[in-house]
């Protein structure tokens, strides 16, 4: 792809953008509410307290706060991140996310099945990290998963090939159309390559933001013996 003349036109500079970068606020009042967070009130396991959160954000006014950075890692070891959707977090199956098995995510966490999650919700200056180890659920509670959600999600779902390199936006549009016109003739369609995975989660950190900077983070590890909790310093 080659570069556009009119790339010049959109970009602001370095010293505009670094001034516009510095211009920019965390947590205004205006615009956030910071609610507080008694360590010793929180409960003995981490899922209780992420639903009360997610619900909390979604009241608030999260946009989509479902959205979550995925982090992988590839076979040089090297990280990779990306924003994937949240599908559901519960006690038996963990943290789940779904994705087309051969895409660059699905690659990584067939050759290292471990993951990262983090979700920010900046309405209420709350962020939750997540690690664990990644695996596939069975492709009939994928395609249940998959069913349930718009004939888009079904759609994109046929649309394969993801992360592979783009001949041009006309193959796509090829592509993409012949995959809604497929989901829409075929709503219980097969998709053999999107997979639901599902993260069993073994660290939780809950991070609350404080106006002052003194920030209180709560740290949830799985031992044999079921969840330990900790403080940690911001």
């Amino acid at each position: 792809m080659s570069a556009s003349a009119h790339d010049d036109a959109v970009d602001p500079g370095p010293e505009a953008f670094r001034a516009l970068l510095h211009e920019q606020r965390v947590w205004d009042p205006r615009r956030t509410t910071l609610p507080a967070l008694d360590p010793d009130q929180v409960p003995g396991r981490p899922l209780p307290l992420f639903r009360q959160w997610f619900a909390e954000a979604a009241d608030a006014g999260a946009v989509e706060p479902h959205t979550v950075s995925l982090a992988t890692a590839g076979a040089d070891g090297l990280p990779d991140v990306r924003i994937v959707m949240l599908h559901d977090a519960d006690e038996d199956a963990g943290f789940s996310f779904a994705t087309h098995a051969g895409s660059r995510k699905g690659r990584q966490l067939a050759a290292r099945p471990y993951a990262a999650l983090c979700l920010y919700w900046p309405v209420l200056g709350r962020q939750v990290r997540v690690r664990g180890r990644v695996a596939p659920a069975p492709h009939a509670e994928a395609l249940a998963d998959l069913h349930a959600h718009s004939p888009g999600a079904l759609a994109a779902a046929l649309t394969t090939h993801q992360s592979e390199p783009l001949d041009s936006p006309a193959a796509l549009r090829t592509a993409a159309d012949a995959a809604w016109a497929r989901a829409q003739r075929e709503p219980e369609a097969d998709a053999p390559d999107w997979t639901l995975y599902h993260l069993a989660p073994e660290e939780i950190e809950f991070f609350q933001g404080e106006q002052s900077r003194r920030h209180v983070r709560v740290r949830y590890t799985l031992h044999a013996d079921g969840w330990a909790r900790e403080l940690l310093w911001p």
